[in-house]
């Protein structure tokens, strides 16, 4: 039995604790606060602030874990070096959560050093030299903290007048610390992917059938595997993942972003963990799951391959109003459709947006993923977040 110090307990670390609960690992749960999705069913939990470089260090001391698993951003990320150096395991490594916690890293690894394709990008520190970086990059553009998640103080610059409201957002949806913003060029592209990479210690890394995914406020709405897209450009995306996830180093799955266009893929960001569009793969589209892959990878347990084994599809269901005891209404009409599931997340608080639960459609092969996508879609509507 391993003991794992798991760092974040969103949704997304729940489905990790639950595939680690199955194969017998010891989990302890940290957040920032209590009774986290993940808590609910770890074997321990500890609540610390995860910028607290001195409380993280006495929570590492406190359990000395065989792994250490990062699943948020918010963490003072720099500890996890010298927690390599005193023989811990970071997963996949303390370069790997360092860089993609920062935006700004990552995406100059990405640019610079592996002269990857991307969107033309600035940073800015301040308001002023945000309305310097549109100037070199062109409006419309995209602004995001270097630190966030789930599309927190991301917005859109369409005219000068956006420029400062932009800056606002960007400040109050940044996680961490971290008041730089980088801004990005619009892409032409048809659509966006998640490439789901599986690296590992002793053999080969693999990959994912492609997901597409659609996104409202920076935040993924919807996701489907597999998504449809020419053999040239999936093999160009394979290429570009295994790149950076070797440049970055260790065991473990990453969700891996790109964009797609006719004159071909453009990288996009990195996670270094499970991703919130690979909840589709909770319809059992794959023969593991991604939290599967994410636990097997860690552990060393080596993935001979990755089979798709039905088409699927997730949506999300939101809250749209604050509650400190939400309940759910409609569940039943999802319990009673066939070849379809669901997923609460058990949060102990709604706010408008916040994402609650997820609904997974699924079929055989031979059925256009656009139809389980919009079953998917159209359940998840079905579904309301109350307030009590």
């Amino acid at each position: 039995m391993a003991k794992i110090l798991l760092l974040g307990s969103g949704e997304l670390g729940k489905e990790f604790v639950i595939a680690a609960q199955r194969i017998g690992q010891h989990i302890i749960a940290v957040d920032s606060y209590a009774n986290a999705p993940a808590m609910q069913v770890a074997h321990e939990f500890e609540v610390i602030d995860m910028l607290d470089g001195e409380a993280l260090d006495a929570l590492v001391a406190k359990h000395n874990p065989d792994y250490i698993i990062p699943e948020i951003e918010a963490i003072r990320t720099e500890r996890l070096y010298e927690y390599e150096k005193q023989g811990f395991t970071v997963i996949p490594s303390a370069k790997a959560a360092n860089f993609t916690m920062n935006r700004k890293a990552i995406r100059d690894l990405a640019a610079i050093d592996l002269e990857l394709k991307t969107a033309t990008y600035k940073y800015a520190t301040s308001a002023a030299t945000l309305k310097e970086a549109v100037a070199v990059v062109g409006m419309p553009c995209v602004v995001k903290p270097l630190m966030s998640s789930s599309g927190k103080g991301q917005s859109t610059i369409k005219t000068e007048a956006d420029i400062e409201k932009a800056w606002d957002y960007s400040q109050a949806g940044s996680r961490g610390d971290v008041a730089e913003v980088i801004v990005e060029a619009f892409i032409n592209f048809n659509y966006e992917i998640t490439l789901l990479t599986v690296t590992q210690r002793d053999a080969p890394t693999l990959f994912c059938p492609p997901i597409g995914h659609r996104q409202e406020r920076g935040d993924y709405q919807e996701s489907w595997q597999p998504a449809t897209m020419q053999e040239a450009h999936l093999k160009e995306a394979q290429q570009m993942a295994d790149k950076v996830t070797a440049a970055l180093g260790g065991a473990g799955i990453w969700g891996v972003e790109f964009f797609v266009g006719d004159d071909g893929v453009y990288f996009s960001e990195l996670s270094p963990r499970p991703h919130d569009t690979g909840m589709v793969t909770l319809a059992n589209t794959q023969n593991f799951n991604e939290f599967e892959l994410h636990l097997r990878a860690v552990l060393g347990l080596k993935i001979s391959e990755i089979t798709l084994e039905r088409v699927g599809a997730s949506a999300v269901i939101l809250a749209s109003e604050t509650s400190n005891k939400p309940s759910f209404e409609g569940i039943e009409k999802i319990a009673s459709e066939n070849k379809s599931d669901f997923r609460l997340f058990g949060k102990p608080t709604s706010r408008p947006y916040r994402r609650m639960g997820v609904v997974v459609t699924y079929d055989n092969l031979d059925v256009p993923v656009e139809e389980v996508t919009a079953r998917a879609k159209e359940l998840a509507k079905r579904v309301k977040v109350i307030s009590e």
